[in-house]
C-alpha cells in the first residue's frame, strides 16, 4: 500500500509563485509513475503534471497545456517525494491539488491512478 501526504499549499497573489511537495510512504516510489492532478470548486478534477520512472524510460515529464511553461514537476527518489513548482500563478489555478502514483506509464486520466493523497489547498487572489 502507498500513503501520500501532500504539503506546501496556501494563499498567495497572482503573478507568486509556490511549490507543492508529496511525500510518499509504504513503497519505495522509484519505478512509479508520479502526478498531479487539481480539482476547482464544482469542476471534475484535471490533470496538471506526470513524471514517469527512468526505469520506464518514461522520465519526461508531461503537462497540461494550461499550465505549460509556468509549472515544473520533478520527482527526487532518494526522498520518494514529488514537488509541483508553480510559477506565474493565475486566479485560474485556484483549486485543490492532488498527487497520485501508479504502477506503471504515465497517464493523464485519474481512474488510471490507485493512490491518492487527501489533497492541498492553493488560492491564489487576483
Amino acid at each position: 500500500q502507498v500513503q501520500l501526504v501532500e504539503s506546501g499549499g496556501g494563499l498567495v497573489q497572482a503573478g507568486d509563485s509556490l511549490k507543492l511537495s508529496c511525500a510518499a510512504s509504504g513503497r519505495t516510489l522509484s519505478t512509479y509513475t508520479l502526478a498531479w492532478f487539481r480539482q476547482a470548486p464544482g469542476k471534475e478534477r484535471d490533470f496538471v503534471a506526470s513524471i514517469g520512472s527512468i526505469a520506464w524510460g518514461a522520465s519526461r515529464p508531461s503537462y497540461a497545456d494550461s499550465v505549460m511553461g509556468r509549472f515544473t514537476i520533478s520527482r527526487d527518489n532518494a526522498k520518494n517525494t514529488v514537488y509541483l513548482q508553480m510559477n506565474s500563478l493565475k486566479p485560474e489555478d485556484t483549486a485543490v491539488y492532488y498527487c497520485a502514483s501508479r504502477s506503471g506509464l504515465p497517464q493523464r486520466v485519474e481512474n488510471a491512478y490507485p493512490y491518492w493523497g487527501r489533497g492541498t489547498q492553493v488560492t491564489v487572489s487576483s
